[in-house]
């Protein structure tokens, strides 16, 4: 037979994974009444649920799950923190772990990074930094017809990564020149 402290852990994973584990609560999109009637259909198909069922009251899980969560929120984000989310449990019929939910949608967030360029734009992007300094396609410093001198630096490009020829002179050597520091 598990422990009080186990079985309230379980019960507060289970909360936490109907919680949407910090991605966003299912709670508060179909509030309180669809949840509490989606936990009412876990309660008895699941661990959790028979734990609850052999001897804890909703009153007492709750005071437990909501002296964690604040305590996680005073450790996290500093003491004001911990007693908002008092402040805000009060005010919620059911025992969500906001501020767990917080830390584990922060350490999601942490885990992104930005995708890197790749060299074919790299070089088209300096293909184009040429053609606006040239006066190839209007006065140096504006290009007048932007997609005909996207089209032409995609295409140079396009041939030097193939390592097919390309101009020397005109506007597709300038191109060419550009990209081919970076390809």
């Amino acid at each position: 037979m598990a422990t009080t402290k186990e079985r309230l852990e379980q019960i507060e994973n289970a909360i936490l994974a109907l919680a949407g584990g910090g991605a966003g609560f299912a709670a508060g999109r179909l509030g309180a009444t669809q949840a509490a009637r989606s936990a009412g259909r876990l309660a008895v198909g699941t661990p959790q649920g028979r734990a609850i069922l052999a001897g804890l009251t909703y009153s007492q899980i709750k005071q437990e799950l909501d002296a964690r969560d604040a305590e996680v929120a005073a450790q996290e984000f500093g003491p004001t923190a911990g007693a908002l989310t008092q402040i805000a449990q009060r005010l919620t019929p059911l025992p969500l772990p906001l501020a767990q939910a917080t830390v584990a949608g922060a350490a999601i967030g942490k885990k992104t990074r930005k995708k890197t360029v790749s060299k074919f734009n790299r070089a088209v992007k300096s293909g184009m930094a040429a053609v606006r300094k040239s006066k190839s396609y209007g006065k140096p410093g504006t290009i007048n017809n932007a997609k005909k001198a996207f089209s032409a630096v995609t295409k140079v490009a396009s041939k030097v990564n193939r390592g097919k020829k390309v101009a020397v002179k005109g506007v597709t050597g300038t191109i060419a020149r550009a990209v081919r520091k970076i390809l």
